[in-house]
């Protein structure tokens, strides 16, 4: 047995000094030092010796098998260092060129549109102010002034969880709630997603995002809302911007109105942009209706105020010209990494 010993570590030693790659020296690893390999059948074998024979062959044995592991282990780290030096050899890298930039993401463009409405009315004075989007029924219609019976609280238009709670149709009902928790004067702008049962085509999405703005004080008039609006639209569109109030009618302010400004691109020559009008229309606005300031425990006869509310949708698409509102909802990198 001492010398089949001696046989397996030469036998193993030269197989380990001819491989040459990694996989090869682990299969002659596992050949002679694995659980069925070559040492190990020899090992097992030690039953049918002397007692005397026992310890001399398994000290031999022994001594063989750290011989072999140390002979693998010098033989790999061998093997790696002339990987590398091959690697080195070959592949060159030159290290004066620019280093590859990471792609990194940025703002999807109705995320734009919102923080540069936003920054421009707080550089006004106004506080931005949230509320829930599931929202009770009375902030949503009755405190706005509409009435039970009003178009718009039909169960066809509006997403109703119960008869009282409902997802928002305007961001209006935050104006509801800090009309009720604030003493005024209250100057403050309320972005956020509404929702309305409306089918989805190129102008119309059941969900999309409006940003409100709302101020009450003393002595507040029609003056102060145009002249607001006046110096949001030259802080948004260009200092050469106009605007124009159309009357209309809406349900939570009186007098109401349409609010255009002149086109940005054309200056009000008229072009595709505008349809060939010389203006855009951009949001609706108007003063508070003095119900729905009762409606909110503020006395009328000391204060007044007035409100505006603009479809961050309609701003996106007529900034960057895009015919279909739909693009803004589908994340195509492709579409988004235009902005």
């Amino acid at each position: 047995m001492k010398k089949q010993l001696e046989e397996i570590s030469a036998s193993a030693k030269a197989e380990i000094s001819a491989v040459t790659d990694e996989a090869s020296l682990r299969n002659v690893q596992v050949s002679y030092l694995g659980k069925k390999g070559k040492l190990t059948a020899i090992l097992r074998g030690m039953g049918a010796l002397s007692a005397e024979e026992r310890p001399l062959i398994g000290a031999l044995a022994n001594e063989i098998r750290v011989d072999l592991e140390e002979t693998i282990k010098l033989k790999l780290d061998s093997l790696k260092a002339a990987e590398l030096e091959n690697r080195l050899k070959n592949e060159k890298i030159d290290v004066t060129l620019p280093a590859r930039s990471k792609s990194t993401g940025r703002f999807h463009p109705l995320s734009q549109v919102e923080n540069e409405l936003t920054e421009i009315f707080v550089g006004m004075g106004f506080e931005i102010a949230e509320g829930p989007e599931v929202e009770l029924s009375y902030n949503n219609f009755d405190a706005l002034n509409a009435p039970a019976d009003h178009p718009s609280r039909d169960f066809q238009d509006t997403f109703y969880i119960s008869p009282e709670v409902l997802l928002r149709t305007q961001t209006s009902p935050v104006q509801i709630r800090a009309m009720k928790g604030k003493t005024p004067p209250i100057r403050i702008i309320s972005p956020g997603r509404v929702y309305r049962f409306d089918e989805v085509d190129a102008t119309h999405s059941p969900m999309f995002h409006q940003l409100e703005g709302l101020v009450v004080g003393k002595g507040i008039t029609m003056g102060d809302l145009k002249g607001t609006l006046a110096m949001f639209a030259k802080a948004y569109f260009g200092e050469e911007t106009k605007t124009r109030f159309r009357p209309h009618n809406f349900p939570f302010t009186e007098p109401s109105a349409e609010v255009d400004v002149s086109c940005f691109v054309c200056g009000g020559k008229g072009c595709r942009l505008c349809k060939g009008e010389g203006w855009i229309e951009i949001l609706g606005a108007g003063m508070v209706h003095p119900r729905v300031l009762e409606n909110c425990g503020i006395d009328t006869d000391v204060y007044s105020g007035f409100a505006f509310g603009v479809g961050l949708e309609r701003i996106v698409m007529i900034k960057y010209g895009i015919d279909d509102m739909r693009y803004l909802y589908e994340n195509d990198l492709r579409f988004l990494s235009q902005f």
